[in-house]
C-alpha cells in the first residue's frame, strides 16, 4: 500500500442520507489531512508525548498506545526515545488503522521494539505498563462502557505510571459550550472545510462521539484510583490530561 495520504473531501458533495461515522478505508485514506485541519492542538500534544515519558516512564517500561489510528504517538515516542526505552503496542478496532499503522512504524522505526494489534479496548487483556496515550479514543465509545476502561487501565498501570487522555470535550454552560463549538467551526472553515462539510460530518458524528466535560474526565479518573490528574492542554473544545498512580502504595489510615 503506497504511503500517501489525500485531502480529506469526504462530506464535501451533498449525500441523501449521511451514513454514520467509521474509521474505513476512506478515512484512513486522508486521516493524517483531516486530523491537521480537524483537530486543534493535535500536534502540539503528540509534540509533547516524548516529553512526558522521558520524565515518566521507566526505562524499558512498555507503552499502550489505544485507539492508535496510524501509529502516530508511536512516531512521537521512537522520534524521541532510544530503542531500548521503550515497548510500544498500538491497538486499535479498525483493519485498515492496523494495517497501515504496521506499515508506517515498521518502516519509520525499524529498531524499535513495535507492534500494532487489532482488538477491542474493552477486552483486551492489559499486561503491565508505564505509560498508556489515549488520544482521542474514550469519546467513541459507550458512555457507559468508559468507566471500566479507565478502572482497567489504572490497573495495569506500574507504580509511577501514567495515563495522558485527551479528548474532544464539551462545557458543563451551555452559552459556554455554544462559543466554543462556534468557534472550532471558525477553525474548520480558516483550513478550508465547507459549510456543508461541517455540518454533514457532524450529522455522521452524532450518537457516535459523545463528549464529556472535564470536570467528568476528573472525576472518573479519580473514581479509577488516580490520585492526581491535571489538564496539561486545551485548545477550544479538544483538551489532553494526564493522570499519575502514585509510585508508593499510601499507607492505610489507621480506624
Amino acid at each position: 500500500m503506497s504511503d500517501a495520504s489525500y485531502r480529506d473531501a469526504i462530506f464535501s458533495t451533498p449525500l441523501d442520507r449521511v451514513a454514520r461515522f467509521s474509521f474505513d478505508e476512506k478515512v484512513v485514506a486522508c486521516f493524517p489531512d483531516m486530523i491537521r485541519r480537524s483537530v486543534p492542538g493535535y500536534g502540539q500534544i503528540l509534540g509533547m508525548l516524548g516529553l512526558i515519558a522521558s520524565r515518566h516512564l521507566r526505562h524499558g517500561a512498555h507503552v499502550y498506545d489505544l485507539g492508535c489510528s496510524l501509529g502516530a504517538a508511536g512516531l512521537a515516542l521512537a522520534g524521541t526515545l532510544p530503542p531500548d526505552a521503550f515497548r510500544y503496542t498500538g491497538v486499535d478496532l479498525s483493519p485498515a488503522m492496523v494495517a497501515r499503522a504496521r506499515e508506517t512504524l515498521a518502516a519509520e522505526c525499524p529498531a524499535h521494539a513495535i507492534e500494532v494489534i487489532e482488538e477491542d479496548i474493552r477486552r483486551l487483556d492489559y499486561r503491565p505498563s508505564g505509560m498508556v496515550v489515549l488520544n482521542f479514543t474514550l469519546q467513541f465509545l459507550a458512555p457507559q462502557d468508559r468507566d471500566a476502561v479507565v478502572a482497567r487501565l489504572f490497573e495495569a498501570l506500574e507504580p509511577g505510571g501514567v495515563l495522558v487522555l485527551s479528548e474532544k470535550i464539551r462545557a458543563a454552560d451551555e452559552q459556554e459550550n455554544a462559543w466554543l463549538v462556534e468557534r472550532y467551526h471558525d477553525f474548520k472553515r480558516a483550513n478550508g472545510y465547507s459549510e456543508m462539510e461541517i455540518s454533514q460530518k457532524r450529522t455522521a458524528l452524532e450518537n457516535v462521539l459523545m463528549p464529556d466535560t472535564l470536570e467528568g474526565h476528573h472525576e472518573r479518573l479519580a473514581r479509577a484510583g488516580f490520585p492526581r490528574s491535571q489538564t496539561w492542554f486545551q485548545f477550544l473544545n479538544f483538551a489532553s490530561l494526564i493522570a499519575f498512580k502514585d509510585a508508593v502504595a499510601p499507607a492505610p489510615r489507621g480506624e
